[in-house]
């Protein structure tokens, strides 16, 4: 199961919704790795400088993941990514930040446990 399957699974993602989900996931993952957020460790930034700290801490952490609404989102999102990352999957950044309520919690969560799981069997701690 690839990155995306994992993803949309672990979202609940069923019929049509999954085919809306698989774009808003690429759109994500298009906005993680811009220039202007620098992945993983730069969206971790942002929600720190932001004040939500703590809900990226727990997607990137073990346990529950805490949910984040749309309007968080919004106040800690890079802006003009996010609507470029939309406008290039035809989406409105209205609606890629709603979708991302839901998928990047999951998103988050499965690519830091890859990483981790990387350290774990190159020796290298987390």
């Amino acid at each position: 199961m690839g990155l995306i399957d994992s993803v949309l699974a672990m979202a609940g993602s069923t019929g049509a919704q999954q085919q809306e989900h698989s774009t808003g996931l690429a759109a994500i993952l298009n906005y993680i790795n811009s220039p202007q957020v620098g992945g993983i460790a730069g969206l971790q930034s942002m929600f720190q400088q932001g004040g939500l700290g703590n809900i990226v801490s727990s997607w990137i952490g073990s346990g529950p993941n805490l949910p984040v609404s749309a309007s968080q989102l919004q106040n800690v999102l890079h802006g003009s990514a996010l609507e470029q990352a939309a406008q290039q999957h035809g989406l409105d950044p209205t609606q890629l930040a709603g979708m991302m309520t839901t998928l990047l919690p999951h998103l988050v969560n499965h690519l830091s446990l890859s990483q981790m799981l990387k350290g774990f069997a190159s020796g290298q701690s987390a």
